[in-house]
This record gives structure tokens, C-alpha cells and sequence, in this order.
């Protein structure tokens, strides 16, 4: 009698043993446990922890609460500016309501998925491919709207939608390549033009101040110069302006002019002093002759004077004329 009943509280013990495992459910701390007593939702969802079901008669659902990160596939469409493109996006969703994620919806991450696929593709028929390629925060606005929507009903909140890539074909990419190309061109003439015009306005300003000013065109020569002579791995070949060359040659002229005006006045003198100096009874081959005391005085009296005047005369011719100073000019000499 006794070995019967120990055999029963130990058979009673094991099959309790049993069902308390067959009932035991832990859940964890992100997700909520949905219980179906005989089919039937019960109203009360099991938080986390520790907790009991009916073995047999229960069936408890468990839905994760964390935020899932769900790439959308490349959709390929045609924009509203008939361009063929394929875009593709990445969707943040979480379970709010863990009952309606079980009932409502039969699978609730294969019905966001293709909740975000057909609203991707709505989205790049609606737009242009400027706003896919540059206004992608209003596109994820919009996407984020039209997904949120049906989803409330799930028992699910979209968190955010993001748009990853845009693909283009080669053909649109050259096109754009081509284009951005043009832009930058166009910029950069502008630029040199503009450039050049502020140049121009700057030469003719030094111009019509060296105009006032025929020396600043020679200081400038030369402070070009030295700006090329600091660079000591270049030859400098320094061409003679043409003002100068002509400077030069009329100086020359000048020159010459003075020194034969001055042999001409040196042997006029010559003259007047061998005429001064001739006797008094031999005539002159310039004059009628001449004698007498009365004669003879006053070409005594000019003697001196010739001979200074011959003097100075050719002191004058033998003196190099000054180079630097303004020379009259040979044509109107006498």
C-alpha cells in the first residue's frame, strides 16, 4: 500500500514536473507575448518576465518590439520628366501594438515590405529627376506619409524612410557629365572675360598716366627688367626702343650741324684776322686797299679783337655738345 503511493506522488510529481515546463514561457524585455485561448484572443498581453499558459489550450505569439531596419529592393521606374531610373530605400519601422501585428495583419514585415516597394514606385513616377537627385529629404517626407498611413492599422509605426542610391543609365550619366561640363566652361569664360575687361580698364588708365609722363614708359622698361633678370635661368634679350633710337639719331644730326657751324665761324674768323694782320700798303683779296695812318689805326684796333673772337670760336667747335640737353634742330641753323 505504501509502494502505491509513493508510486503515485511520484508519477504525480514527474507529470506536474512535466506540465509546469509544457506552461513555463519567458518573455523577454523587447518583446510582448499575444496568448489565443482556444483561438480566441485574450485581453491581456504578457509583459516581460516570467509567465504561465495552458499547455494545450494556449498558444502565445511573441512580436519583437525593437525598431527593424528593412532594405526596400531597387525599384526601377520611369520619372515624371521620362527618365528610366532605379532607386532603391531602407524603412525603420516597430510594432506599437502587439495584438493588432497578430491579428490584423498575417504578416506584418512582408506587408510593410511591399507597402514600401509600390510606394517607391509611386514616389519616381510622381517626381522629376532633379528632386530624386537633390529634394531627397521632401521624397523621404513623402514616402514616410504613405507608408504611416495603412500601417497604423497593423499596429505598426513607420519611424523613417531613406532613399540610398539613384541609378542612372550611362547614357543620362555622359548627358549630365556633358552638361555639368558646359556649365563650368561657361563660368570660367565669364570669368576670364570679366577678368580681362577690369585688365583692360587698368592698362588704359597707366596708359593715359605714361602718356603725361614719357619717362614712366622707361622706368617701367626697366623695372621690367630687373623683374626678369631675378630669374637667372633665362637669357634676357633687352630690344632698344624705337623713340629712343630716333632720340639718338636726331641728337647726332644736331651735333654735327653745330660742329660744322662752328669750323664755319672758326674760319671766318681765320680770315678776319689775316686780314687784320696784312700790311698796311698790300691790299686785301676781300677788299679795296687801304693805306695811310688813318687805315692803319683802326685795323691795329681789330687785330686783338679778332684773334679773340678765332679763339673762341674754335675753344667753341673742339667741346663735345652736351647730349642731354634740347639741341635746336639742324633745318632752321642759318
Amino acid at each position: 500500500m505504501v509502494e502505491e503511493l509513493v508510486q503515485t506522488a511520484v508519477g504525480l510529481g514527474f507529470a506536474g514536473a512535466v506540465y509546469f515546463m509544457a506552461a513555463a514561457r519567458v518573455v523577454k524585455q523587447y518583446e510582448r507575448g499575444v496568448v489565443l485561448r482556444l483561438g480566441r484572443l485574450r485581453s491581456a498581453v504578457r509583459e516581460p518576465g516570467f509567465t504561465m499558459i495552458i499547455p494545450g489550450i494556449d498558444r502565445m505569439h511573441k512580436v519583437n518590439m525593437q525598431i527593424v531596419t528593412m532594405p526596400v529592393p531597387a525599384q526601377e521606374g520611369i520619372t515624371r520628366d521620362n527618365v528610366t531610373v532605379r532607386v532603391d530605400a531602407v524603412v525603420y519601422f516597430k510594432v506599437v501594438d502587439a495584438a493588432d501585428a497578430v491579428i490584423r495583419v498575417e504578416d506584418y514585415r512582408f506587408a510593410v515590405s511591399q507597402m514600401a516597394q509600390t510606394s517607391l514606385r509611386s514616389i519616381i513616377g510622381k517626381s522629376e529627376l532633379d528632386d530624386l537627385l537633390s529634394n531627397r529629404e521632401k521624397l523621404n517626407q513623402g514616402l514616410e506619409l504613405m507608408m504611416d498611413s495603412p500601417a497604423i492599422g497593423w499596429g505598426v509605426t513607420v519611424d523613417r524612410v531613406e532613399i540610398k542610391d539613384v541609378s542612372l543609365p550611362e547614357t543620362m550619366k555622359r548627358s549630365m557629365a556633358r552638361q555639368a561640363e558646359a556649365t563650368r566652361d561657361r563660368r570660367a569664360r565669364v570669368i576670364n572675360a570679366d577678368a580681362e575687361l577690369q585688365a583692360s580698364k587698368k592698362l588704359a588708365e597707366a596708359a593715359a598716366a605714361m602718356s603725361d609722363q614719357p619717362a614712366a614708359l622707361q622706368l617701367r622698361l626697366l623695372q621690367t627688367v630687373v623683374a626678369v633678370a631675378a630669374e637667372k635661368n633665362s637669357t634676357l634679350v633687352l630690344p632698344f626702343p624705337v623713340e629712343l633710337l630716333r632720340f639718338l639719331e636726331r641728337s647726332g644730326l644736331e651735333s654735327k650741324a653745330q660742329t660744322e657751324l662752328a669750323v664755319a665761324e672758326a674760319e671766318a674768323a681765320r680770315e678776319r684776322l689775316a686780314q687784320a694782320s696784312a700790311p698796311a700798303g698790300e691790299p686785301t683779296s676781300g677788299g679795296p686797299a687801304s693805306g695811310g695812318p688813318a687805315a692803319a689805326e683802326p685795323q691795329a684796333a681789330a687785330e686783338p679783337q679778332a684773334a679773340a673772337e678765332a679763339s673762341r670760336v674754335e675753344g667753341t667747335a673742339t667741346e663735345p655738345p652736351p647730349v642731354l640737353e634740347e639741341l635746336p634742330k639742324a633745318e632752321n641753323l642759318p
